[in-house]
């Protein structure tokens, strides 16, 4: 298809992800400007909007997609809020990068699918990020060449240093534990059947009421076990890791041994302390992939189905946590949209 020129971007949301999204956009994305950033802080939304030459600030996101510089749209507000950001964007047409979740439960992602399949062609690129990062792309270029043989068993491990204020036992499945939901199915190529969390005793270092950590074990429909270590309180810093256990060997990704130093008697390195350290070139390559397909008239990466999907996993993961028992998980038939 024909290649758009500058790509203008309204991005909603301006708390963390989304200033540091518009900062990427600025400065490293090629291809695409902030046109436009929308908060209901206004005055967030005008600081936000002020770092950007020609940026307008907006409050309301149905005012900003209609503005005419704005040719796609990029979602960072809460979960909550992305089901009517999304469809006002398809009623305008616009392409869409939402961040993860695609919506907070399954019903309303179900919502959103219909709602895409009704235009009949993809509008929407989720951002789980996992999926351009450089260690986790090299694992399934890995697998995909068949040296392992089958995948038997995946093991995950997401710490963090220290959970957000209002944390709770449900958000460490719904949003942490999403992140290896999506990376399972996509290394995989497999959908996630069932759930159970295991509940250690609950670490010191977590607020009181907290379940942290959290040991959730998935089944697949291919036959494989994968179990997350999910402790968001750990104190000594942000660790993602993935070992896949396959027929004729093994491959795991995240040590971070990029650099060991030696020096006073100590030998060791560092330690990424939050997510947009750790993943800083998995964001910036998965922008920059979302504007060169936008540009080209495509949309790529991770889908409205993926969301969906990750969204019911979660579910079943949140009543497992709950009930404390193994709970299937339910999904409609994958439309041929989705491939």
């Amino acid at each position: 298809m024909t290649r758009r020129g500058t790509l203008g971007v309204a991005v909603i949301g301006t708390g963390r992800m989304g200033a540091d999204h518009v900062r990427r956009i600025h400065q490293v994305t090629s291809g695409a400007r902030v046109t436009a950033v929308v908060d209901i802080d206004a005055e967030r939304a005008k600081a936000v909007a002020a770092t950007v030459d020609g940026c307008a600030a907006y409050t309301d996101p149905v005012a900003a997609m209609a503005a005419a510089d704005v040719d796609a749209v990029l979602v960072a507000s809460p979960g909550p809020a992305h089901e009517a950001a999304l469809l006002a964007a398809f009623a305008r047409d616009l392409p869409v990068l939402c961040e993860k979740p695609l919506t907070p439960d399954a019903a309303s992602a179900l919502r959103v699918m219909e709602a895409e399949r009704r235009l009949g062609r993809r509008r929407v690129q989720v951002g789980f990020m996992r999926r351009y990062d450089a260690e986790y792309r090299k694992l399934k270029a890995l697998l995909e060449t068949g040296q392992l043989g089958r995948p038997l068993m995946l093991h995950h491990r997401h710490r963090n240093v220290a959970g957000p204020p209002g944390f709770t036992s449900d958000m460490l499945i719904s949003d942490s534990v999403a992140h290896e939901t999506d990376v399972t199915r996509w290394l995989l190529g497999q959908e996630i059947t069932a759930v159970t969390v295991l509940r250690p005793r609950p670490s010191a270092n977590a607020p009181d009421g907290l379940q942290d950590p959290q040991f959730v074990v998935f089944e697949t429909d291919g036959g494989a076990i994968v179990d997350v270590e999910m402790f968001v309180n750990c104190g000594f810093g942000y660790q993602v890791q993935a070992e896949m256990v396959c027929e004729r060997g093994t491959a795991r990704i995240g040590d971070g041994h990029a650099m060991v130093t030696h020096m006073a008697a100590r030998w060791g390195g560092t330690i990424a302390q939050d997510f947009t350290e750790r993943f800083a070139d998995a964001y910036d390559r998965e922008i920059q992939a979302w504007v060169d397909a936008t540009r080209h008239g495509e949309v790529t990466g991770p889908s409205v189905w993926d969301g969906y999907a990750a969204a019911a996993v979660c579910e079943a993961g949140v009543r497992a946590l709950t009930e404390g028992s193994r709970v299937e998980v339910e999904l409609v038939e994958r439309p041929t949209l989705y491939g």
